[in-house]
């Protein structure tokens, strides 16, 4: 059955079950043009690369600059985050503040202590203690 959605796609196996590689396959097509059809950057923007930039370069600098140590990482679990309220289209940090690293322990807890540790930050105990 070929669906409107489908329109312009070339059919194959991804119609009939999750196939990615089918799908990109049947469809992918090769740009070789320029970068001509691009917008130059707005001012606002260029605004807020620049202030993205000056922190990366500090952090570089310094090291990590800062970790959620009291709240794993979860898609509520923080506050919005901004570099530029103002003058951002495309907004949300996934912490609380720009390169504000969070801690996932899913992965292990033991690699969290570790980085934790290696980067001068401590997990809050109650949380260490909670997730075991």
């Amino acid at each position: 059955m070929k669906k409107k959605v489908w329109q312009g796609f070339q059919l194959g196996k991804w119609t009939e079950t999750i196939d990615v590689r089918d799908f990109i396959q049947k469809n992918y097509t090769m740009y070789d043009g320029d970068k001509s059809f691009l917008a130059a950057p707005t001012v606002k923007t260029k605004n807020l690369w620049d202030k993205a930039e000056a922190l990366i370069i500090e952090e570089i600098k310094k090291g990590v600059m800062d970790v959620e140590a009291n709240e794993f990482s979860g898609i509520n679990n923080f506050k919005p985050g901004y570099l530029d309220k103002e003058n951002e289209v495309i907004v949300g940090y996934q912490t609380d503040a720009p390169l504000k690293r969070i801690m996932n322990p899913f992965g292990g807890m033991r690699m969290v202590e570790q980085s934790l540790e290696e980067y001068g930050f401590k997990m809050d105990e109650e949380l260490n203690k909670n997730f075991k």
